[in-house]
């Protein structure tokens, strides 16, 4: 490993910066001059951790000078001169809700994905919601979802009356484990919704094969996997349904937005038809003035949100290409490194989204570091990480649901056991995932420069260098 520093040539060094420096305190980190000094000079891998304590015992061998204070890459990304027209001019126009600008964007998004038919609504869950509900899906049936997803993949399941089921996680690809789908399944199961969480496709090609095999529906949740490809081809094109979501945080930034992709004309006619009250569209159609022809919602995307993806689609390649080159930089950098195992992706991608950068951290490597402890101190050294998600599977949201009236009219007693349901969707590879390994990086940070990439190894490697000291500080 690069610039790996021993313990003692770690202690060495820290007591000459010391004495070099002086005292080293919070102040430090709030000066000018010393913001403009580790500007101009490299990472300082050998120095002080740049993580504050307020105990007083170890505060000199803390709060030395960050690897980084440059800032990372702003998101989402908005370029006056070329993006601002579009949407300008319409708002100017008066036409703010759903016309031509939205037919164009479904029009473009479908061209992207590689489907027939593209329908925009409000937001990623209500497209997994409304594809759903319009596939059929609804109470006493049951839906396999992934144990490592957000929310928004598990939620529509609910809204539609039927039941989720959850899946283990492989830990390698942080995606559902498909050689454990087949376990769940049972007379009640009617469809998948595998997630290409993270923007790393799932191994969809086998849950294709599976759903074949045992006659099941499959909706892809799509939400974080903007131009992902198995094989190919573009995620959201193999399943029933692709669902999308263009939340401010995803890689097409609308602010809230959402898309469902298919090459079913009857299915899509069916979306459009509920996303817009219910009303007649294209095959859902009724008698003369019948009117309003099935139970539908309002969920129309607007024309100023259509303009503001139409921009933000100009430059969606060039900065998939982008993370991907940067994404596999910086996992070779740190694939290496004692306790850093980067995310594996499944086989057959031929192109990854990352939406997020993945890694799974041990402990063991860093002195007994704990995770928390690791996290803070990556971030005060300049580069920002998360712990992702908490287990999904055993959150209140649930036990609310089977106590709600419609749960109760559609389910027995014994199905809406919640205990028994937990032991039943017990997934421990998810709980380890979750609870002890996971560490993201955000996909803005993927749209930096080689150097910003090494920025972070670096930043990973002072932690490690300098994890006994981080550790009694910690206490």
């Amino acid at each position: 490993m690069e610039n790996k520093i021993t313990g003692a040539a770690s202690e060495s060094t820290r007591r000459s910066f010391i004495k070099t420096t002086g005292v080293i305190t919070a102040g430090f980190l709030l000066s000018p001059q010393l913001i403009q000094l580790a500007k101009a000079t490299p990472p300082d891998l050998t120095g002080a951790p740049a993580i504050l304590t307020g105990n007083a015992s170890v505060a000199a061998t803390l709060g030395g000078l960050p690897v980084r204070t440059k800032k990372w890459p702003d998101w989402p990304i908005w370029n006056i001169e070329a993006d601002e027209k579009i949407v300008v001019d319409d708002i100017r126009s008066g036409i703010w809700s759903r016309a031509g600008l939205v037919k164009e964007f479904e029009e473009k998004w479908a061209g992207v994905v590689g489907t027939k038919r593209c329908l925009a609504v409000v937001n990623g869950t209500n497209a997994l919601t409304t594809a759903l509900m319009q596939l059929g899906i609804g109470g006493g049936d049951e839906v396999l979802v992934p144990a490592y997803t957000f929310i928004g993949t598990v939620a529509p399941v609910l809204a539609t009356g039927a039941m989720p089921i959850f899946v283990d996680t492989d830990r390698e690809t942080f995606q559902i484990d498909v050689t454990k789908i087949e376990a769940k399944i049972t007379s009640r199961t009617r469809a998948i919704v595998p997630v290409h969480i993270l923007g790393l496709p799932v191994d969809i090609e086998k849950i294709m094969a599976i759903a074949k095999k045992h006659k099941l529906l499959v909706v892809e949740d799509a939400c974080q996997a903007h131009m992902a490809e198995v094989n190919n081809k573009r995620v959201g094109s193999f399943g029933d349904a692709g669902c999308f979501s263009f939340q401010n945080s995803k890689n097409l930034a609308i602010g809230e937005g959402g898309a469902i992709t298919s090459n079913n004309d009857q299915f899509m006619d069916k979306c459009y038809s509920y996303h817009n009250y219910g009303n007649p569209y294209g095959s859902v159609v009724g008698s003369v003035d019948a009117g309003t022809l099935i139970a539908g919602n309002k969920l129309r995307l607007t024309e100023y949100q259509a303009a503001i993806g139409l921009s933000q689609l100009k430059r969606l390649e060039e900065q998939t290409i982008l993370r991907n080159e940067n994404a596999a930089y910086l996992r070779n950098k740190i694939k290496d490194m004692p306790g850093i195992t980067p995310y594996k992706l499944t086989p057959n991608v031929t192109k990854a989204a990352f939406h997020l950068f993945p890694f799974r951290y041990n402990k063991d490597a860093f002195k007994g570091l704990s995770r928390e402890a690791f996290i803070k101190a990556l971030t005060a050294e300049g580069v920002p990480v998360s712990s992702g998600y908490t287990p999904l599977n055993k959150m209140p949201y649930l036990q609310n649901a089977f106590e709600s009236k419609n749960y109760k009219k559609m389910y027995s007693p014994k199905a809406l056991d919640i205990k028994a349901y937990m032991q039943h969707n017990d997934c421990p590879n998810n709980d380890k995932l979750c609870n002890e390994e996971s560490v993201w990086l955000f996909q803005s940070m993927l749209l930096g420069s080689k150097e910003d990439m090494d920025d972070i190894a670096s930043g990973i490697e002072k932690v490690y260098s300098n994890a006994e000291a981080i550790k009694k500080a910690a206490k």
